[in-house]
């Protein structure tokens, strides 16, 4: 790649045109990594009443300015300065006098032209739309009793169950009871009822039972018009324009950075003390604009990885992938990670595409947000859209998950396994009757870890164990991408009746949730969510991707099932081993001889649990099986109907019966 051709330097002519403010001439540089890195903990801009300073890192810039406005949209400049070039690469205003709700843009010139207006990447409250950045106190940010703000405790990371929800999905619907839908507030309201009178919202989480609730991306992302919030606008949020603020459609004014920010730590707090801990899906693999993103607008096309003719490398299948194996991309997302743990007390952050960062960048992160409180959970999808200029052997994918510390990442093996293949919207999984998969559930079962009953050749999407301890291993079978796990189950078994289907999507989870490493569920799944069959659903309208809460009147059966699938695996540690040592030494699998009869036992009080021994049987088949439970009397915890930390029943050792396409967990003191 030659850096030269795609940023060429001004002159020494246009550099002494603008002589007070510029740099006698910008250096050369034949790479990006031969840029001078900013080590400084201070770019963007900080505020005090006195005078606030304003600071950009950009080494290829001859100039750069400050511009002010008094509004955030639709306004002229009211007046500009000019930013003084210090050391390495950073550019420098401290303006004085008391900026405090002033919006402001920078502005750097290269190669002779001014490129456009920016917020700066280092933004952190913005006005509607994120065009302009603003000037506030963050003291003025925090709510009642922010300083006291206590997180739920958290003793082990295999003691997560994580609930990924989309802020607007939760309260949009008039159903939700809530005062504020759709928005931050929304999620911070208790006492929500529907009009069944079932729990909504917050009270719906706790009572399900859940740790962690994982928010869709909620910085300010581009796609929905802030400025047009009366007329029906959606979108995940996998369109990254401002990372360190809030998104405006989710404030009740998102003109006003402070409102935004404050909004954000109202919910934050509202979930702690409610018992429930907050992670940020984060996107920082890629921006939604390209030419014209914050990044280009600093320094052309240094975030970015290119190819060897100078465009741009798509591993996200956006358009655009970042580099985080430069100094200034991986300072930057440490950086930004930080402020939202700081800030924000956020609890955890998944990484989407986190294939496309570097394991040093990953592992970096994860230090630097450990070192401020070991129990933030760090994970990501361990693959990319498409290939990428950066290594395999460097790349933050399953394959290296090995490599990773203190970073999990998501089973696709477990997840196909149970249901079918994510991309064969007619594929069968083990749930609906498909053999050959009994190992790809063992495998599961394990958490991705080593363990000599399994054989990896038959493990679908690896034949490695992949993780070094169950913590590395998030267990699931639905999520936000593709079908809802009731739509996919549909579109595989178009024969299957609404009993059948139920008891299938019952099976699936109560999998998920008696496997070792962390369970995670999608929003909905509980109450059997639908999206109508729509797969891809990022920027359907709310009547596809809304939750309808008579769904949990209507299912009531199933959220009892859900509630107390979570209940069992809470009250038996055994179900969260937090080494690979342990599980190799307590959980062995038994041979039924049954492709779709898996049967394992946990013995030895593992883990300090006061069961002696826990037996589970998964039965996928569409008929009842004949199982030889071992003798004595035994606890039933979970079965096809019913699940309960207190028990369901009770059945002697010998030949049983099993209900087709169910779970039964045994257990005994």
């Amino acid at each position: 790649m030659n850096f030269k051709k795609l940023i060429s330097f001004a002159t020494l002519a246009l550099a002494a045109m603008a002589c007070d403010v510029a740099q006698e001439k910008p250096t050369e540089y034949s790479s990006p990594m031969e840029m001078p890195t900013y080590n400084g903990k201070d770019l963007g801009v900080h505020y005090t009443p006195k005078a606030t300073t304003f600071k950009v890192w950009s080494p290829v810039a001859e100039a750069a300015r400050v511009i002010f406005y008094d509004k955030d949209l639709k306004s002229t400049a009211v007046s500009e300065s000019k930013m003084k070039h210090g050391e390495n690469g950073v550019w420098v205003l401290v303006e004085e006098g008391d900026l405090e709700g002033k919006y402001y843009t920078f502005q750097l010139k290269v190669n002779g032209e001014w490129l456009k207006e920016t917020p700066g990447i280092y933004a952190k409250a913005v006005g509607c739309n994120g065009m302009r950045g603003q000037v506030i106190d963050f003291e003025k940010t925090n709510p009642e009793g922010w300083e006291t703000d206590k997180k739920p405790e958290l003793k082990s990371s295999q003691d997560i169950v994580i609930y990924e929800l989309h802020v607007r999905d939760m309260t949009i619907h008039p159903s939700s009871g809530s005062s504020y839908p759709g928005k931050f507030l929304g999620l911070a309201e208790t006492g929500t009822r529907s009009p069944e009178g079932e729990k909504t919202g917050i009270d719906h989480l706790k009572e399900l039972g859940v740790t962690h609730v994982h928010l869709l991306p909620s910085f300010d992302y581009r796609s929905v018009d802030e400025s047009r919030l009366d007329e029906p606008q959606f979108n995940w949020g996998y369109d990254p324009q401002n990372y360190n603020v809030p998104e405006g459609s989710y404030s009740t004014n998102p003109h006003d950075g402070t409102t935004r920010v404050k909004e954000f730590k109202q919910m934050v707090k509202a979930l702690h003390d409610n018992g429930i801990r907050v992670i940020m899906d984060v996107v920082y693999n890629h921006t939604f604009d390209t030419e014209n993103s914050n990044f280009n607008n600093e320094v052309p096309k240094y975030y970015y990885r290119l190819r060897e003719d100078g465009s741009y490398s798509d591993a996200s299948a956006c358009g655009n992938e970042t580099a985080s194996e430069l100094p200034m991309m991986r300072k930057y997302m440490i950086e930004s990670v930080l402020h939202w743990v700081n800030e924000y007390h956020v609890d955890g952050f998944r990484f989407d595409l986190m294939g496309i960062h570097d394991v040093e960048t990953m592992n970096q992160i994860a230090a630097a947000v450990k070192k401020v409180d070991p129990t933030i959970f760090v994970y990501g999808e361990g693959w990319t859209a498409s290939d990428s200029p950066l290594p395999i052997d460097q790349r933050g994918v399953k394959a290296n998950v090995p490599k990773l510390v203190g970073v999990a990442a998501f089973s696709d093996e477990i997840r196909d396994g149970i249901k079918g293949s994510w991309s064969g919207h007619k594929e069968k999984g083990f749930a609906s009757g498909k053999e050959g998969l009994a190992e790809s559930i063992k495998f599961g079962v394990v958490a991705a870890t080593k363990h000599d009953q399994i054989d990896y050749q038959k493990v679908n999407y690896t034949d490695v164990p992949w993780a070094n301890e169950p913590s590395q291993t998030i267990n699931y079978v639905s999520c936000h991408d593709n079908h809802t796990l009731l739509d996919k189950l549909k579109e595989a078994n178009e024969e299957a009746s609404m009993e059948e289907l139920i008891a299938m999507h019952k099976l699936s989870n109560a999998i998920v949730l008696t496997t070792q490493g962390v369970s995670f569920l999608h929003a909905g799944v509980d109450m059997l969510r639908t999206k109508s069959g729509v797969e891809n659903s990022y920027n359907s309208p709310d009547s596809i991707n809304q939750i309808l809460w008579n769904w949990k009147a209507e299912n009531r059966e199933v959220f009892d099932y859900y509630q107390g699938l979570i209940a069992v695996r809470k009250a038996h540690p055994a179900f969260r081993m937090p080494t690979t040592e342990m599980i190799q030494q307590h959980l062995r699998f038994i041979e039924t001889g049954d492709e779709l009869l898996v049967n394992y036992a946990i013995e030895g009080n593992a883990n300090g649990d006061s069961a002696a021994k826990i037996v589970v049987f998964y039965n996928g088949s569409a008929e009842d099986k004949q199982i030889e439970i071992p003798e004595g009397k035994w606890k039933v915890l979970i079965n096809g109907q019913s699940a309960s930390s207190e028990g369901v029943g009770e059945l002697n050792g010998g030949k049983n019966r099993m209900k087709k396409r169910s779970v039964l967990v045994l257990a005994r003191d």
